[in-house]
């Protein structure tokens, strides 16, 4: 009987002697081996790098190890307030990103209004598309020109707050990434039973102290789970500050800075920087952990919540509150739509409207449009395969090899992206420890594989989701009727965690297409992508092409999503 790594509790336990259990440990089947070859992948790709930033911020050729870089962060106040400058940002953003996600997953949740389809569909392509396309499309709109700058101006004489510096940001984090807290909550909602709201209000506790004393409670392990994502996405976003910033430094922006200068980057520095950054975020994972441990219990809805139907005023208040969000949401996507199609000059737009953006787009950018598919479309077969062994490891056949293996799995979700771009930078340009193995740096490789290093987690934490509810039962009945182990795992066991499997997949599918902190410093003329080349159109002021660019980047997250649809049999995502 072979039940090695079985985590099956319905088993009884055997007692195995140490020279058993010894033999068991050095026993190489294909789980083994595939364990031992994500091992060294991930020690490859991604301790590896890690370990190179390190070693450049504390250690030097002319006076070994060193902790200058770090005594000159700490030492001017110029870098300490870059770093203040991204906490004020950061837990701003959240705070108000998770009124917002929760406010309208309360109200999608607990009250009966039209148009509720539509609008989770709106949400989430808000959620998808890159931040820094959103502060673009804030400056047409609320920029010193921009339209409702100038309309309200020329109209009502009314001067609209600056839409740079600190406010900017909050703002576009805020519409950003709000709908995250709301797929997560929402998603949280459909395991609250019914009747702990009906003994609440049997012992009084109605309305709003019903919220907070009963149902926010609940929704504690969710809420922090969304709160660090969130937290996170904006500490380590490097487009919105540095489109709509003007000065107001972050520091995923000083760690660009110092590493692009045009002055000659300091990579040991930046390496510094990410350093700190990678404490930072490690730092806020785990005590994001140790506070959802305190909250942490299991919900099972078997009467879910009854949806109200409500009238008169509260109908009104409801509607106006879910619609104002969500439109204001998407309301730069929608304008960027439109300036796709006008003529433009430059960074200015002009009467009338043509094809002519697109036009010029497909000339001049058609290799990055082909790389924005081809890029992550080898990136995400890599990410299904490694999930796919990954996940069965970890819930299947725990070890101290799959342990490990999960632990490093979660460090890219953590570790910002410009962090990671330095790392891979750095590491493979002249080969691993300067050998010439692995000399990717200017390829399409070290892109494809720094898109999968980074986006892997989502894949992996959806398939083990999938995998949970599997039954090892099932797996031990094909075994038992003559299936081998590799048999029942390709034919039994995959198809059965494959809507896991795909809806991750897709997810981060629709994240690589958007990505452009580690894509900003990986790519070359060859392998530009769509998000890079707005950047880089938008900072050279050719507005037309970038809206054209984003509007087409808008329709590969919309085809992507129906697809997560049609192949989930899903109406609506939740995280």
């Amino acid at each position: 009987m072979d039940k090695e790594g079985s985590t099956n509790s319905q088993v009884t336990p055997l007692t195995i002697s140490p020279k058993s259990s010894k033999r068991s440990f050095f026993k190489l089947d294909l789980w083994s081996i595939a364990g031992i070859i994500i091992l060294i992948t991930y020690l490859i790709f991604l301790v590896y790098p890690v370990g190179n930033v390190l070693k450049q911020a504390v250690y030097s050729e002319e006076t070994g190890f060193t902790l200058d870089n770090f005594s000159q962060f700490f030492s001017m106040s110029y870098y300490s307030g870059t770093l203040a400058n991204s906490f004020k940002v950061s837990t701003t953003a959240t705070f108000t990103a998770l009124v917002f996600g929760i406010l309208l997953a309360y109200l999608f949740n607990m009250f009966q209004f039209k148009g509720k389809k539509f609008l989770r569909i709106l949400i989430i392509i808000a959620s998808m598309s890159a931040p820094f396309i959103g502060a673009y499309s804030w400056i047409l709109l609320l920029g010193r020109q921009g339209l409702i700058t100038t309309m309200l101006s020329n109209i009502f004489g009314v001067q609209t707050p600056d839409i740079y510096g600190f406010n900017g940001i909050v703002l576009v984090f805020t519409l950003q990434l709000f709908p995250l807290i709301f797929l997560y909550v929402d998603g949280a909602f459909k395991n609250i039973d019914q009747s702990l709201l009906e003994a609440a209000e049997g012992m009084g506790v109605t309305g709003i102290n019903r919220f907070l004393k009963v149902i926010l409670p609940l929704l504690m392990p969710t809420i922090l789970a969304g709160a660090l994502l969130v937290f996170m996405r904006a500490f380590s976003d490097f487009g919105t500050p540095m489109l709509i910033g003007e000065g107001y430094r972050t520091f995923p922006v000083l760690i660009y800075s110092e590493f692009v200068s045009e002055v000659g980057g300091d990579a040991t520095f930046a390496s510094a920087l990410s350093i700190i950054a990678i404490v930072i975020a490690l730092i806020i994972f785990f005590l994001q952990q140790m506070v959802a441990l305190k909250y942490s219990f299991s919900m099972n809805s078997l009467n879910p919540i009854q949806i109200r139907t409500i009238r008169g005023f509260k109908k009104v208040i409801v509607y106006i509150v879910s619609y104002g969000i969500v439109l204001t949401a998407i309301l730069p996507q929608l304008y960027l739509i439109y300036t796709s199609f006008q003529n433009t000059s430059g960074m200015v737009f002009q009467p009338g409207y043509s094809l002519d953006s697109y036009r010029e787009a497909f000339s001049r950018m058609g290799t990055s449009i082909l790389n924005t598919l081809r890029i992550p479309f080898f990136a995400i077969i890599l990410t299904v395969i490694f999930a796919i062994f990954i996940s069965y490891l970890v819930v299947r056949r725990r070890s101290i090899v799959s342990t490990t293996i999960d632990t490093l799995s979660m460090i890219p979700y953590i570790v910002p992206g410009i962090v990671l771009g330095i790392a891979f930078l750095t590491s493979f340009n002249t080969g691993v420890a300067g050998t010439g193995i692995l000399t990717i740096t200017g390829t399409m490789t070290i892109l494809v594989v720094s898109f999968a290093v980074r986006r892997l987690p989502y894949t992996i934490r959806s398939s083990v989701a999938s995998l949970h509810q599997i039954s090892p039962a099932i797996e031990e009945a094909a075994e038992s009727l003559g299936s081998s182990k590799l048999n029942t795992f390709f034919k039994i066991t995959v198809p059965m965690m494959m809507p896991g499997i795909v809806a991750g997949a897709i997810l981060s599918w629709i994240t690589m297409i958007s990505e452009l902190s580690t894509s900003i410093l990986l790519y070359n003329v060859n392998t530009r992508t769509v998000t890079v080349a707005i950047y880089t159109e938008v900072v050279r002021g050719n507005y037309g092409i970038a809206a054209a660019l984003s509007t087409i980047l808008m329709v590969f997250t919309v085809v992507s999503l129906l697809i997560f649809m049609k192949v989930t049999g899903r109406d609506e995502v939740s995280l």
